[in-house]
């Protein structure tokens, strides 16, 4: 439909927050050089009663018919027009509770079950509350007016622009009119709300529920310094008369970016003093910076097509992190970047079946189990690459670029790409076409002959001797590579090149006596060193420090991943542990805490004794020097590890962790304070240890708590039984007792017990028609988590289950195929270490 462009859009909505239903009225002016007889417009679950051509002259009806199927409104005009047309819908939807569209959220307050109403559009339901053209390349202005209750409250993306009283208890509240925008970032909501406003910036607001303002005052101060950093860094003044931060009770996400209007789930927004811990205190921080970076990367410029939605998630995931950065750099956050999203997205990216970065065909629906680590973790990860490649000022200057640019427009990646190319004598188109084009990342396998250092790529893949690996041996990036010699004297030379083909060959010196590749961690890259002696001189450099701890981790993590690919053996990995005997720092603490845990659930369990004996020891050592118990002023990273091993010491056998923490559970039980750092190991530990008083101390605070955050440790809690009468009662409260918006979070974790594995394949598929009914993205997730661990135990019939399904029925195909892979090769790693020996 691209001769006609709606340009405004004017919307009338009274919501009844007792029937859960709303009236509408919605105008759209379009504008067309040639002439029009017909109409087709995005409309979904909508009751349509009228349509109108509106003229100088007067109303004339329009036949109208809705397909369904197309998610179509087709709209006959009563003669061909052109120019400027406007039409005018009346029609009726419903406030579901699907979180998707106009939706329901409710609370509890003196007893009573209150409702809000709130919407979610992105990607494609805004269609679901009003007709309109439900793609991100039509950008229009916004006018809307809402008709409720005069006891309660309305938002929108712009400020109020006045009140008028009803008769019958109504009033109307008229917005301000919208810049030009996506039809996804729309957003109202109505309810009974209480407000903060920022003193130092009344345009910075936060909105919660009643009774849950005063836990908001860190989100909003945080909010009011990313906007400062945002308005500072890209040069363009924040364009809207106010940002919104809205605390949502029932949110099927982490938070959206309405422009303005900025909607969070409650614990990544409102801190509780003594309850969140200081990881969920900086996951405020990145998703508030995280969303309002999208106010500049998504909403004021904005993807032609869902296909280049990386340009708005990539940036707000590197920003996200970079802004928290900014304010604490004591938090050491880029290390916790590299965990969480480059080996993230390094994990996702390994398998056949993954997608590129702009995925290809913009289809309807991008974000999802199978591409979101992508989209987000991989592509944040290589403008991570890309920024260090050209240097801060460089892509600092390419991004205002960028901005000013398409301010208010649409672009698609090469205009990002151009941008650079135009500020910058870096080869920055042919660079992101190699990482952002096509699927997978390259593994770097790196072999001494001689005084020269050969050098090969390809793509690298777990699965790498399939048939269908075959398939991807013309692929080639253009890789910045770091390659950091030492020598006898102890000094060390950094080594830059760009390997543009599948070969290279560089001249080592006979001094040197080590060489890293990936220096610093910043290529998005796997590293194969094929030279024994160099791995043996790492080894050395690891055990006494000359590696930096992100060094220390990129070694550690590119092995547990050849063990994966079959390229090494565990036992391999494991002797190569040895060098990490004293470790101290987070990064590869906490990789190899992952890969101990991972190991011990997935290979025989003739493994376990030796698996659960590195585990302990190391985790002992460390637990001993930082102490078990929180300090006040201890560092922001020692804080995160001791959260991640206290209790996986535990379940390795420690006598000393099950001493500590069965007297911090006994204080749990006699309601005392436990610090909030470590309260989900102590939850946890209840489970394990004393499953009965467990269950009813974690069952009754989950009905009792105010705190989100709080919530989503009980549910973590829960997911540790050991014993199966508890372990099927939790699985069956998560799905009848607990809220829909958190039903998959203690079932996910669930799939990661080792002792729950064997039972959980009879109560998937006992219960999947349950499970079919939650959020989409939910029941993906709990897919992901299900098939490969059940697998483990019942591969013939999760595969036989999993291959009639995809035949029945279209949910979760991507999210199925990928975990099918998932479970090849979980198989194969089990059966290539399956002799200790």
């Amino acid at each position: 439909m691209n001769y006609l462009t709606p340009v405004h859009y004017s919307l009338s909505l009274a919501p009844d927050l007792t029937r859960f239903t709303f009236e509408g009225i919605c105008e759209i002016t379009f504008e067309t050089k040639i002439p029009v007889s017909e109409i087709k417009l995005h409309a979904l679950e909508l009751n349509i009663q009228s349509c109108t051509l509106k003229e100088n002259t007067g109303v004339k009806p329009c036949q109208f018919r809705v397909d369904t199927k197309k998610e179509e409104l087709i709209l006959s005009l009563p003669e061909e027009c052109r120019n400027t047309i406007c039409l005018s819908i009346i029609y009726t939807g419903e406030i579901n509770d699907k979180m998707a569209g106009f939706y329901r959220s409710s609370y509890k307050a003196d007893n009573k079950l209150i409702s809000i109403g709130v919407t979610q559009f992105e990607e494609s339901d805004a269609r679901r509350v009003f007709p309109c053209v439900d793609h991100p390349f039509y950008k229009a202005t916004f006018g809307v007016e809402m008709i409720i209750d005069e006891k309660l409250q309305a938002l929108s993306n712009e400020a109020i622009e006045k009140e008028e009283k009803l008769t019958n208890g109504k009033k109307r509240i008229y917005f301000k009119r919208t810049p030009k925008m996506s039809t996804y970032l729309l957003f109202f909501g109505v309810g009974e709300f209480e407000e903060l406003i920022h003193d130092k910036d009344s345009r910075v607001r936060l909105y919660t529920i009643p009774g849950s303002i005063n836990r908001g005052t860190y989100g909003l101060d945080f909010g009011q310094k990313s906007l400062a950093y945002c308005e500072d860094y890209y040069d363009i003044p924040y364009p809207l008369s106010k940002m919104d931060l809205i605390a949502v009770p029932d949110f099927a996400f982490g938070a959206m970016e309405n422009w303005g209007a900025i909607t969070f789930r409650e614990n990544l927004l409102l801190f509780y003093p003594g309850i969140t811990s200081r990881h969920g205190e900086r996951r405020i921080c990145e998703v508030i910076a995280h969303e309002i970076v999208h106010q500049w990367f998504g909403n004021l410029v904005t993807p032609t097509d869902w296909k280049y939605l990386w340009l708005n998630e990539s940036f707000a995931t590197l920003f996200g992190f970079g802004i928290v950065d900014h304010y604490h750099p004591e938090w050491e956050i880029w290390d916790q970047f590299m965990y969480e999203e480059t080996d993230r997205a390094l994990e996702r990216d390994s398998l056949y079946d993954t997608p590129a970065i702009e995925i290809p065909g913009g289809e309807h629906v991008v974000i999802n189990t199978s591409t979101a680590p992508i989209i987000y973790s991989k592509g944040g990860s290589i403008l991570r690459q890309m920024k260090e490649y050209i240097g801060e000022e460089l892509f600092k200057k390419g991004l205002k670029y960028y901005l000013k640019t398409h301010a208010f427009g649409n672009t698609e990646s090469i205009d990002f790409w151009r941008a650079f190319e135009e500020t910058s004598d870096f080869p920055v188109v042919d660079l992101m076409k190699t990482w952002i084009e096509q699927p997978g990342h390259p593994v770097i396998s790196i072999e001494k002959v001689n005084n020269n250092l050969n050098i090969t790529q390809k793509r690298f893949m777990y699965s790498s001797d399939t048939p269908q690996a075959e398939k991807t041996g013309s692929q080639i990036w253009h890789i910045p590579v770091i390659i950091r010699s030492f020598y006898e004297n102890g000094k060390t030379e950094d080594t830059k090149l760009l390997l543009k083909d599948k070969t290279a060959s560089l001249p080592l010196k006979d001094s040197v006596i080590c060489y890293k590749i990936n220096s610093g961690q910043t290529g998005f890259y796997r590293v194969h060193y094929k030279d024994d002696k160099n791995l043996t001189s790492l080894k050395h450099c690891i055990s006494r420090k000359t590696l930096s701890s992100r060094d220390r981790w990129g070694c550690e993590n590119d092995m547990y991943a050849l063990v994966k690919s079959c390229d090494i053996s565990f036992k391999d990995y494991l002797e190569f542990l040895s060098a990490y005997e004293n470790e101290k720092d987070y990064l590869p603490l906490l990789s190899i805490s992952g890969h101990l845990s991972h190991s011990f659930i997935v290979l025989m369990k003739n493994w376990r004794p030796s698996i659960e004996q590195t585990g302990m020891r190391l985790y002992e050592s460390v637990l001993d020097q930082i102490g078990y118990n929180p300090e006040k002023d201890e560092p922001f990273t020692t804080t995160l590890l001791r959260a991640q091993i206290l209790y996986k010491a535990l379940i390795f056998g420690s006598i000393k962790t099950k001493t500590f923490c069965l007297e911090q559970f006994d204080d749990f039980l006699q309601n005392k304070n436990i610090h909030p750092d470590i309260m989900a190991s102590i939850m946890c530990t209840g489970a394990f240890l004393k499953p009965e008083k467990a269950w009813d101390l974690l069952t009754a605070r989950l009905e009792t708590t105010e705190s989100e955050h709080d919530r989503i440790n009980v549910l973590t809690g829960l997911s540790c039984f050991t014993e199966k009468e508890y372990i099927l009662r939790a699985l069956d409260y998560f799905l009848h007792k607990v809220p829909s918006r958190n039903k998959y979070i203690g079932i996910t974790l669930m799939a990661w017990n080792p002792y729950a594995s064997e039972y959980l394949w009879e109560w998937f598929v006992s219960h999947v028609d349950n499970l079919e009914q939650l959020h989409p993205v939910h029941y993906e997730r709990i897919i992901a988590s299900f098939l490969p661990m059940c697998g483990l135990q019942k591969e013939e019939g999760v595969r036989d289950f999993f291959k009639d399904y995809m035949l029945r029925k279209d949910a979760a195909q991507s999210v199925i195929s990928l975990s099918l892979e998932w479970l090849t090769i979980l198989i194969r790693m089990r059966k290539n270490n399956s002799l200790i020996s």
